[in-house]
């Protein structure tokens, strides 16, 4: 079946820099764009950054231009995000989901996420 594994989370200041992982089984990972998500509390889930199957093309939230990198390994069914220059704003539980930039992601399970936490 299914399954995405995050991690990398953790507690950071504003400005600093973090890198999640998302280890993906149960499908054909080289052949799925990928596509990353956070949900901060009270809020719904929201599009972070997405890559396409050979990691060739990428897409950005504007809120994370230019600060985050998403990038894969195809070997290791595994997708990354470098976040640098983090802001308050960050803060929330980051998960990955198969397809390219969609607002559900391809499939119906979810994994645990990881939180990452933003604070002085």
């Amino acid at each position: 079946q299914v399954q995405f594994v995050e991690s990398g989370g953790g507690l950071v200041q504003p400005g600093g820099s973090l890198r999640l992982s998302c280890a993906a089984s149960g499908f054909t990972f080289s052949t799925y764009g990928m596509t990353w998500y956070r949900q901060a509390p009270g809020k719904e889930r929201e599009l972070v950054a997405a890559i396409g199957s050979t990691g060739g093309y990428t897409k950005y939230a504007d809120s994370v231009k230019g600060r985050f990198i998403i990038s894969r390994n195809n070997v290791e069914k595994t997708i990354y995000l470098q976040m640098n220059s983090l802001k308050l704003e960050g803060t929330a539980v980051y998960y990955c989901n198969g397809g390219f930039w969609l607002g559900r992601g391809i499939f119906d399970y979810w994994g645990q996420g990881t939180q990452v936490t933003v604070s002085s």
